[in-house]
C-alpha cells in the first residue's frame, strides 16, 4: 500500500489547505470520494481567498481634507458654507438620478466640504460598498495627473516643454512634435485604439502596452494626421507617449513616477496605476447599467491618458496642491491654464492637460471629463475661487458632467447652474 502527499497534485491550493498534508490510500476504493471531495473543497477554498485577497483601501477622514499641502484658505463662515451647501444639495438631487448611483461625489470650497456623497458598490459580486477612500478609474481626468507629473519635472529642470520628444525617446520617429504639443494635444499624431485594430499592425489577443505604442509608431512610420501644431485633435495617443516621457527621465515604472512626484507628497494613499496582472480586484470594478460587468480589452494595459485610480478625496487634495508653488510653480501654472488652439471659433479650449472654456469678460473655466468602459469621471478645477467639484462613477454615467454647471454658484459664469435660461448654451455633456 502507497500514499500520496497532496502537495504533489498539479493543481492551485492555497496556503490554507497546503499547510495540512494529507496521505491517501488509493488501493482501498472507500478513499476515492473522499478524494475527489478535497479537491473540490481546495478548488473552492483557492477561489475564495482569489477573491479576498485584494489590497484593502486606507480608509481616512472626508473632512477635513488631509493633506500634507497645508490649508491655504480662511476658514469659511457658517452661514456662507450653509447657503452654498444649500445650492449644491439641491442641484444635485435634480441633475444626478441618486438612487442608481454608483460613486463618488465631493465638492469642496476652502478645502472645506460642501457637499459629498459615496453610494453604490465597489464590487456589486462581492456587495463591497462605495466609501470615502475608494479608488476609482479617473478614465481621461488621469490626463490632468499626467500632465502635472511632466510639469514637475519641468520646474526641476529636467526637460523644457519645448524641446522635442525625441531628444527623450530617440524611438520616437517624428523630429517636429515637442512636449508641449503632447500636452496640449496638438501633435497630429494618430490615436493607438484606432491603428491598432488593424491586424496587419496589431493581433489584438494580446495586451497592448506603451512601449508598443511607441514601437508601432516607429515600425510603421505612421503619418501625423496633420501638420504637428497646426489644429487640435483630442489623442490619446500624446498622453501614452507622456508616459513614457515620465518614466525615461526618472527611470521609474510610471506608478513609481507618480509615487513620488505626486502622491506621497501630497498624500494621496489611495491613488495608484492600475496593472492588468496585478490590480484586477483592486480599486473598484466598473460596470454598465444594472451592475453588468465590462469585460477588459487589450487596450487596458495602457497608462498616462487612463489607468490611474484615486478616490475624491485624493482628487481634493490634489486640487489644492494647486495653490502651493513649492508643489508646481507659477509659471508651470501659467503654461497649463492658458489656451493654445484658436482655428475655431467658441468658448472651448485647452491647455496643458487641462480642457479650458474661455469668455470674455468671465473667468476661464478649468476641467478635464473621463470617459472608459463603464467609469465616468469629472474634475473641475475654480483656482479663483478656491473651488473643486469631483464626481467619479464605476457604473456608467454621464449625469455627473453636469455638476461642472455648480461652477455658476462660486463665480460669474456665464450660465446658470440650472440651466434655467434661454440663453443658456454651455453644453457640459
Amino acid at each position: 500500500m502507497w500514499s500520496r502527499s497532496i502537495f504533489q497534485y498539479n493543481f492551485p491550493l492555497p496556503r490554507a489547505v497546503r499547510l495540512i498534508e494529507l496521505k491517501w490510500y488509493f488501493c482501498n476504493p472507500m478513499f476515492v470520494s473522499q478524494k475527489y471531495l478535497l479537491i473540490a473543497l481546495a478548488f473552492m477554498l483557492n477561489f475564495v481567498f482569489m477573491r479576498c485577497s485584494s489590497p484593502e483601501p486606507v480608509e481616512e477622514n472626508v473632512e477635513p481634507t488631509n493633506t500634507r499641502i497645508p490649508n491655504p484658505f480662511s476658514a469659511l463662515s457658517t452661514s456662507v458654507k450653509d447657503s452654498l451647501s444649500k445650492v449644491v444639495e439641491t442641484c444635485v438631487n435634480s441633475w444626478i438620478d441618486t438612487t442608481h448611483f454608483s460613486g463618488g461625489i465631493l465638492i469642496q470650497k476652502n478645502g472645506e466640504t460642501l457637499y459629498s456623497l459615496y453610494k453604490g458598490y465597489s464590487s456589486y459580486k462581492l456587495k463591497h460598498e462605495v466609501k470615502p477612500y475608494t479608488a476609482f478609474h479617473l478614465a481621461s481626468v488621469s490626463k490632468v495627473i499626467t500632465s502635472t507629473a511632466i510639469l514637475r519635472l519641468m520646474d526641476q529642470g529636467l526637460l523644457d516643454l519645448d524641446q522635442p520628444v525625441k531628444d527623450i525617446l530617440p524611438q520616437f520617429p517624428y523630429n517636429d512634435i515637442s512636449i508641449r504639443m503632447l500636452l496640449n494635444h496638438r501633435s497630429g499624431l494618430q490615436k493607438y485604439e484606432y491603428f491598432t485594430y488593424q491586424d496587419s499592425m496589431w493581433n489584438s489577443s494580446v495586451r497592448l502596452r506603451n512601449e508598443d505604442v511607441l514601437y508601432l509608431l516607429n515600425k510603421f512610420a505612421i503619418p501625423t494626421y496633420f501638420v504637428p501644431n497646426t489644429q487640435f485633435m483630442y489623442c490619446n495617443t500624446n498622453f501614452a507617449i507622456l508616459a513614457l516621457v515620465v518614466e525615461e527621465l526618472t527611470q521609474l515604472g510610471f506608478e513609481e513616477a507618480l509615487q513620488e512626484l505626486i502622491f506621497q507628497p501630497l498624500g494621496m494613499r489611495n491613488a495608484f496605476v492600475y496593472n492588468m496582472e496585478r490590480d484586477r480586484y483592486k480599486g473598484s470594478q466598473n460596470y454598465k447599467g444594472h451592475y453588468q460587468k465590462q469585460p477588459l480589452l487589450f487596450l487596458d494595459g495602457i497608462y498616462g491618458d487612463k489607468n490611474i485610480y484615486a478616490s475624491p478625496q485624493d482628487l481634493a487634495k490634489f486640487s489644492v496642491a494647486f495653490y502651493d508653488t513649492s508643489f508646481l510653480s507659477f509659471a508651470a501654472k501659467e503654461e497649463m491654464y492658458k489656451g493654445y488652439s484658436y482655428e475655431r471659433r467658441g468658448v472651448n479650449n485647452y491647455g496643458l492637460g487641462l480642457r479650458l472654456k474661455e469668455w470674455e469678460g468671465h473667468p476661464n473655466l478649468y476641467y478635464h471629463h473621463g470617459w472608459w468602459h463603464g467609469n465616468t469621471a469629472t474634475f473641475v478645477h475654480i483656482p479663483q475661487d478656491s473651488a473643486v467639484i469631483i464626481a467619479v462613477s464605476n457604473k456608467f454615467n454621464k449625469q455627473i458632467y453636469r455638476l461642472s454647471r455648480l461652477a455658476a454658484i462660486f463665480d460669474s459664469y456665464p450660465f446658470s447652474p440650472h440651466k434655467n435660461s434661454a440663453h443658456d448654451e454651455v453644453d457640459f455633456d
